[in-house]
This record gives C-alpha cells, sequence and structure tokens, in this order.
C-alpha cells in the first residue's frame, strides 16, 4: 500500500526538528558583539508567543545535521523529486543549511503547517496524493493525513507512527531523511540509476578539478 503511494511522490517535505535533527535543542551563550541576523530577528517578532525559537542577542540556537540526510537532498533532485521543509521554530542554522541543500521550498514560523503545504502544492500545480511529508510530532498531523504518503520517524510521538503509512529505519537526525528518499526512488525503480548519475557526476568534478 505505501510502496504504491511512494510511486506517484513528486514532492516531498519534511519538518525540522526531530526530523532533519534527532530533535535537541542546543543553547550557548553568544559572543560579545553578536548580532542576531535574519531568522532571529524574525522570531523577535514572536517572542511573546513562545516555542517559535530564543530571540536573544546573549544566546545562540544551535542544530545538529547528518550527512546523510545532505546526500539524500542531492539523490532527490537527481530523481526529479522537489523537497522543502515547513517547521514551527525560526533559526539562522535551519536557514543556512537550507541553502545549502538547495531546497525547493523552505517555510520556517509555521503554526499552521497544512496551509503552507496547500500552498505548495498550488504553486507546483500538484495533487496532494503526489506529495510526502516526513513528521514526528502532532504538529505534523494535519499534513500527515492530507498528504499521498505519511512517513513518521522511529523517535516520533505514537500518535504520529499510528497515522504513518511508513516508518524509517534511522531516527530523525541520524538518516531519517535519505531513508524516506531512497523508499521513494526505490519504490519508483530509479534509485540506482539515481545513484550512478551522482557518482559519475562527483567523478566529473573531480576529474575537471584535477585538470
Amino acid at each position: 500500500m505505501s510502496k504504491a503511494r511512494a510511486k506517484k511522490i513528486k514532492l516531498l517535505l519534511f519538518d525540522v526538528d526531530g526530523v532533519l535533527t534527532d530533535g535537541k535543542i542546543w543553547l550557548f551563550p553568544a559572543p560579545a558583539g553578536f548580532e542576531p541576523m535574519a531568522a532571529e530577528k524574525k522570531a523577535a517578532e514572536h517572542a511573546h508567543i513562545g516555542g517559535y525559537s530564543i530571540a536573544s542577542s546573549s544566546i545562540m540556537e544551535a542544530k545538529g545535521f547528518n550527512a546523510h540526510d545532505g546526500t539524500a537532498i542531492s539523490l532527490a533532485r537527481l530523481g526529479g523529486l522537489k523537497t522543502g521543509l515547513i517547521t514551527k521554530r525560526i533559526s539562522e542554522t535551519v536557514a543556512l543549511r537550507a541553502r545549502d541543500l538547495r531546497l525547493d521550498h523552505v517555510h520556517q514560523g509555521i503554526a499552521n503547517k497544512l496551509a503552507v503545504f496547500r500552498s505548495i502544492l498550488e504553486q507546483e500545480k500538484l495533487h496532494a496524493s503526489q506529495a510526502a511529508f516526513v513528521g514526528d510530532d502532532i504538529i505534523d498531523l494535519p499534513v500527515m493525513r492530507n498528504c499521498g504518503l505519511a512517513i513518521a520517524v522511529p523517535n516520533g510521538r505514537d500518535d504520529v507512527k499510528e497515522e504513518a503509512h511508513w516508518i524509517t529505519e534511522h531516527c530523525g537526525g541520524d538518516g531519517a531523511l535519505r531513508d524516506a528518499v531512497e523508499y521513494i526512488l526505490r519504490a519508483q525503480g530509479k534509485l540506482k540509476d539515481v545513484i550512478e548519475e551522482y557518482i559519475q557526476e562527483r567523478k566529473v568534478k573531480a576529474a575537471k578539478l584535477t585538470d
């Protein structure tokens, strides 16, 4: 059933905390002269609500990402999948990682993820059945209930895993997104060719550097 759903996917969206990371949020004292960057300044707008970010000139928020998930985005791109994140928290760390990965859609500070999900579908001219979402907590359920392939991570809440069509082998922050990408591409019969194309691309780039 989940493989049949995976065959239709053209867009892969995901949460950040607990999916792209292990869910831990690291807070460090900021060095002297620290200036909040764009994302942190945006977070300050939500400071009176809470749960969006740490808006402070004396504290820095950091997250850890897995290199395997970075490769996953490259594989997804080669396989013709659009990618993007929808997260409630606002972090310059996430903004930097998103730019590094060249994600197609980046939405931070989003409490109503379903509304943004529908907006992305309209923008991409896709049906909900052509989109997958990877989540871990109850804030992700509205999108997971309305997308074609709902994916949960092992470290997700039980409520979320119970409603998922498929659960990744690896936990969030430990390669869960890679699992999701490979599952979709394998179901579409593209994974082997995409991996070979990925390897060939890097051979060409390496050759150019030695010329």
